[in-house]
């Protein structure tokens, strides 16, 4: 049901004063400035104000000025005015890529930074680039302005500091970031106009094998954009080594908690999130062969075994023929990310009758053995991701076999989740959501889910059970 234009009251001041002196004078305006957000829920009838007051092209928003060692941007700046500011993209290019991210180019025109920072979605490309960059706000009302962290704006999902009466007037980056290695990543079905599964900003200074500084944030992980502090915390106290990467992976998964959604699985994002920080710190030490030795040991007998013998040992990780030989025929591969990139290649790029010959490879969740042969390997790696629900209360277990029973109905082939790491509620939950998916959809879940499995058994299978 789209809304009816009577029911809506715009006004535009022109002024910053007007506009302030209005919020304080009547409360219950809602300011408006690109619209982006709020035409989206206009046209969905779901737009809950009732009574806007624009602030678009007010000019003392929509400066970007260089204060002392202080970079200075009007809340009221668009993406486009990100993108083309000579020091932000040479200073900040974190905030400048994530700029870039956001939206189409028409989007990039209209969005604006404080808008972005104020609709406070957890999903928001261009937040963790202002966490990781310590970024502070200038908030403004009639009774004056007052600075605080940006770190400390989001108080829950969709909650801010922002009082009803106040603006976000500035947003202020200090210029010190000069001798920083940045880096930035969006995951999501395409790299703009898409909401993002997850993305990351990393901040680091180093000097030798030790991290002197770092700064790792993450969005669509939680109720809010979150600064990774205990992984920092890690990398700070350690010198680097494979050792290292896989305590920060660890500290990571600890304090993330994301969610199954429309976009993504939770696991899913827990795994992505683990490789982009391991893509983060690959960059600040490059690959030096030491490092990767005992997993390279695996790859290099791997690489030079003869064509059958080497599908054979690879089809545990996936149980399917056809993913295994078109891997194995892409040899040799030089180190584990080359061959994490193949396989996950590869299997988006198969039919799905294909993924099915790998989902018939597991067994139900709750049970040991799968209806058609496969390899002992491949059952014992089930068996030990399952491990969680074979020792759950006979009512878990009771609740989940008849969920499978209603999932083979509705879908004709068994219930795949990627079982690691979650417990059998957690599971049951899971189940329960995905019977409410259309068939297209639950298959391409089904397809994410086989995709995180067989990333984590390739891993075991080099031997690389900690950096999971």
């Amino acid at each position: 049901m789209r809304s009816l234009p009577s029911n809506y009251e715009l006004v535009a001041p022109g002024s910053l004063a007007s506009v302030l002196a209005l919020l304080a004078r009547e409360p219950g305006w809602t300011p408006v400035a690109g619209g982006t957000e709020v035409m989206v829920q206009y046209g969905a009838g779901k737009l809950a104000a009732q009574r806007l007051v624009s602030i678009w092209g007010i000019p003392e928003l929509r400066r970007i000025e260089t204060i002392a060692d202080e970079l200075h941007i009007g809340a009221g700046c668009t993406y486009t005015d990100l993108r083309r500011d000579s020091v932000i993209t040479s200073e900040f290019p974190l905030l400048s890529t994530a700029a870039s991210w956001t939206g189409s180019i028409a989007n990039q025109n209209r969005g604006t930074l404080g808008g972005n920072i104020v609709n406070a979605s957890p999903a928001a490309d261009s937040l963790p680039a202002l966490l990781a960059y310590e970024a502070e706000l200038i908030l403004t009302s009639a009774r004056g302005e007052r600075r605080v962290p940006y770190g400390d704006f989001h108080t829950g999902y969709k909650q801010t500091l922002l009082s009803p009466d106040e603006l976000i007037r500035t947003i202020v980056l200090k210029r010190r970031f000069a001798q920083y290695v940045g880096y930035a990543r969006k995951v999501g079905t395409r790299s703009a106009q898409a909401i993002s599964k997850l993305c990351m900003a990393g901040l680091a200074k180093t000097s030798g094998k030790s991290i002197d500084d770092v700064r790792i944030s993450i969005a669509s992980m939680a109720p809010i954009p979150l600064r990774l502090r205990a992984t920092e915390q890690v990398l700070l106290e350690r010198e680097w080594s494979i050792e290292t990467l896989r305590a920060a992976r660890r500290a990571l998964e600890s304090e993330v908690s994301p969610i199954d959604d429309i976009r993504s699985t939770r696991a899913y994002r827990v795994a992505v999130a683990g490789n982009l920080l391991e893509e983060f710190l690959y960059t600040l030490f490059p690959r030096d062969g030491a490092i990767d030795q005992r997993l390279n040991q695996v790859l290099e007998r791997w690489n030079a075994l003869p064509f059958e013998d080497a599908a054979t040992e690879i089809l545990s990780c996936c149980g399917s023929y056809a993913w295994a030989k078109k891997v194995t025929a892409a040899r040799p591969f030089s180190d584990t990310e080359a061959l994490l990139q193949s396989a996950s290649a590869v299997w988006r790029s198969m039919q799905p009758e294909e993924w099915m010959e790998a989902f018939r490879s597991h067994p139900r969740i709750g049970e040991r053995h799968a209806e058609v042969e496969t390899t002992a390997v491949s059952q014992a790696w089930s068996a030990g991701e399952q491990t969680a629900v074979h020792t759950a209360d006979a009512e878990i277990r009771r609740a989940i076999a008849e969920g499978n029973r209603r999932y083979e109905e509705r879908f004709a082939r068994i219930f795949l989740v990627c079982a690691s790491g979650k417990q059998p509620q957690e599971i049951l939950k899971i189940l329960e959501r995905r019977l409410t998916n259309d068939d297209d959809t639950e298959l391409h879940e089904s397809a994410a889910e086989q995709e995180q499995i067989l990333r984590l058994r390739l891993r075991r299978w080099l031997g690389d059970q900690e950096g999971m």
